[in-house]
């Protein structure tokens, strides 16, 4: 078997399909969660301390005067606390949100019926001839 029909077996296999797709939509969730997180829910969090801008808190390690992160950064180098702020509170409600659903998932399959336990099978004629001999016999 050659080298590229070898790999091309491996790339079709079902499960490597499923994973491009499962990366895929997990990029495009991880831009909607980065979003709810730096778009509505630090905004607010930010009003309820006082208007500030998580974003922009950082503590300068090479004596900048700057006030903004950007402008920080630019004369050197900076802990922007803000910032991981922001991306903690992503990466927690990115992983509440799959434990909700594998939690669902769970449930789903917890839930299929198990099959009702059928009758016994009709006993076949032979055994059930050969019972009537074996009786007839001890007569």
């Amino acid at each position: 078997m050659s080298f590229f029909s070898e790999f091309r077996e491996f790339a079709v296999k079902g499960n490597v399909v499923d994973l491009a797709v499962g990366v895929i939509i997990g990029g495009a969730f991880g831009k909607i969660v980065d979003s709810l997180v730096g778009d509505v829910i630090m905004p607010v969090i930010g009003k309820i301390v006082g208007g500030l801008d998580f974003s922009d808190y950082f503590i300068p390690l090479a004596g900048q005067t700057a006030t903004t992160l950007a402008e920080a950064k630019k004369a050197g180098a900076v802990l922007a606390y803000g910032s991981f702020l922001s991306v903690l509170l992503n990466f927690i409600i990115l992983a509440f949100v799959i434990f909700l659903m594998i939690k669902q998932i769970n449930r789903l399959k917890r839930e299929t019926p198990a099959p009702a336990p059928s009758a016994p099978p009709p006993t076949p004629e032979d055994v059930v001839l050969l019972r009537e001999i074996r009786d007839a016999l001890k007569r």
